[in-house]
């Protein structure tokens, strides 16, 4: 048996909130840096987490992307108002096109648009400038995500999306703790997880 690969630590800072991409209202604009994000809505004294994503690329860019499929119905579309509530309430579900789905959306597109311009003014988004290493990005999303939904209880492990394709830790790969820190409280964030 191989021994166990030596730990290492790091340091993840939280900033923000910012607001989405011409979305932003009052809110500050996200940076130009690569890194991981959080999608996040205000929630008692803190931040709820919906998502966790990934760039090596500027965010702002990243984020684009995103509101185009968004706007298109690829993605998930929640009631925010809700969802600050800590309840999950979906208005339209993204993912998996067929004939019947396409003549849905046709149908309902004005009310899922305006639920997406909705979500994403709501949306408060905190960003981690890690660089461009790829694994390090994708072990840091895929920790958070699976943290999200499956080691956090009710309401933090309800929002979120599940079924991400998502790319953990590989057994070969040393562990990393990471310490969390923020200047705001991020429900269901641990102070320090292992990546």
């Amino acid at each position: 048996m191989s021994p166990k690969p030596k730990r290492s630590n790091m340091k993840i800072w939280w900033d923000g909130p910012y607001g989405w991409p011409n979305y932003e209202g009052r809110q500050r604009p996200v940076p130009e840096h690569p890194g991981v994000y959080l999608w996040t809505v205000k929630f008692r004294n803190g931040y709820l987490i919906y998502a966790a994503g990934l760039t090596r690329g500027p965010i702002r860019k990243r984020l684009t992307e995103h509101t185009r499929k968004y706007l298109r119905g690829d993605y998930n579309v929640l009631d925010i108002v809700k969802m600050r509530r800590g309840v999950r309430r979906e208005i339209w579900h993204g993912w998996n096109w067929n004939r019947k789905k396409r003549y849905e959306f046709k149908r309902r597109k004005t009310e899922i648009q305006e639920a997406v311009r909705k979500q994403l003014g709501g949306f408060r988004i905190f960003v981690a400038d890690l660089g461009k290493k790829k694994r390090i990005l994708e072990r840091v999303e895929a920790t958070i995500m699976n943290t999200l939904c499956h080691l956090q209880p009710s309401p933090f492990c309800d929002i979120p999306d599940k079924g991400m394709h998502l790319s953990r830790r590989w057994g070969n790969e040393k562990p990393i703790y990471a310490t969390n820190g923020c200047d705001y409280r991020l429900y269901g964030l641990p102070a320090i997880f292992e990546i």
